[in-house]
């Protein structure tokens, strides 16, 4: 079992089965810990943000720019901000901690 570990946006701690060769959203979406994912996974509502733990920041792929223009226009963006959907969940990132962003 590859272990994904979410913080809900009341602060609590969660581990979860990550699904590998799927992305991280799809997860959360199935989880009730409020990520909507309202655009399905196209990079275009932002209802996926989390905030990714910063051990981990360095293991995923690079940010597209159409991700990182729909990030920086959020109230709570931050350096650590990413959209689920764009993070797929690999046999590598075992262990992912992300934490639910604030809705928007």
């Amino acid at each position: 079992m590859a272990l994904l570990r979410v913080i809900d946006r009341d602060g609590t701690e969660h581990e979860v089965e990550g699904k590998t060769g799927m992305k991280v959203m799809e997860t959360l979406r199935d989880l009730d810990y409020g990520v909507a994912a309202i655009c399905g996974g196209m990079c275009s509502c932002a209802t996926c943000h989390v905030y990714v733990d910063a051990a981990w920041l360095d293991r995923l792929p690079e940010m597209m720019s159409d991700e990182r223009e729909l990030l920086t226009e959020l109230t709570h963006y931050a350096d650590n901000s990413r959209l689920s959907c764009q993070i797929e969940f690999t046999p590598e990132l075992d262990g992912l901690r992300v934490t639910i962003a604030p809705d928007e």
